[in-house]
This record gives structure tokens, sequence and C-alpha cells, in this order.
């Protein structure tokens, strides 16, 4: 009885595991990368409207001069004319998962023109994503340069 019974507790535990549906998964790790692409695609075409639908309300920005930005601020930043990415790549992804919160980070290249005067940045970045009902939005974004070689 008491074989029968540690069986039964471990078949619905097993089942119970395979119907719980994780944020972890390989096609939650895809999405998310594709919408880091999505988010690069739109810096370099100026896109805020894009940029809006891929963060939150209460998103916060903290760039590789420390500079500090709030949602709007980042939005205006993109729109601003001065502002003329031509490049944008990022590289070597990695997607950790916390529940509903996933972190990516990686290394990101990106070249451009900014007041006037060029820029060419090489650095890592960390995206602090949430799933809430039913979508990723990006909450947190911070970039640090890499030391010039």
């Amino acid at each position: 009885m008491r074989k029968c019974l540690l069986i039964c507790v471990l078949l619905l535990s097993a089942g119970a595991l395979a119907q719980t549906s994780t944020p972890g998964d390989d096609s939650q790790s895809t999405k998310l990368i594709t919408l880091e692409h999505m988010w690069n695609e739109a810096q370099v075409n100026r896109d805020s409207r894009a940029l809006q639908a891929l963060i939150a309300d209460r998103f916060v920005n903290t760039e590789y001069d420390g500079d500090v930005s709030d949602r709007e601020q980042f939005l205006a930043d993109i729109r601003d004319p001065q502002f003329k990415p031509a490049f944008v790549n990022i590289q070597d992804l990695k997607v950790n998962f916390y529940r509903d919160t996933a972190i990516v980070t990686g290394v990101y290249h990106t070249k451009g023109e900014y007041n006037g005067k060029p820029y060419d940045h090489v650095g890592r970045f960390t995206d602090t994503w949430v799933h809430d009902s039913g979508k990723w939005l990006c909450v947190a974004s911070h970039t640090s340069l890499l030391a010039k070689k």
C-alpha cells in the first residue's frame, strides 16, 4: 500500500510538472532574442513607436556613460533628429529566466552620428524583461562600454 501511494504521488507530481509551462523554454528564449533584434532595427530606423511597444511604462534606461532616463526621455532621444544610428549589431546573447522575468545579456556594436559627431561603440548590455498579460516588456536596460584594445 505504501509503495502504491508513493508511486501515485510521483506520477501526479510528474504530470503536474509536465503541464506547467515555464517561460524558460526554448520558444520563449527565441522570442526574446527576436524582440532584441527588433529593438535594434527600431533604433536604426529611429522608430519610437516600435520601441514604445517593447518597453514598459516604468522603463529605466542606463547608458554607458551613466546617464539614466525614463521611458519618455528614452523615446524622445530616439526621435531626436541629431541621433543618427547607422548600424547596431548584437551577439553572444544569453537568456536567463526567473519565473516571469528574463535577463538578456550580450555584446553590442553600434555606429552612427550624434550632434554631428561620429560614434563607434562596442559594449555589453543587460536587458530585463517581464512577462505580463501574455506579452514580454523590457523594464530596464543597461549598457557599458568595453575597453578598446
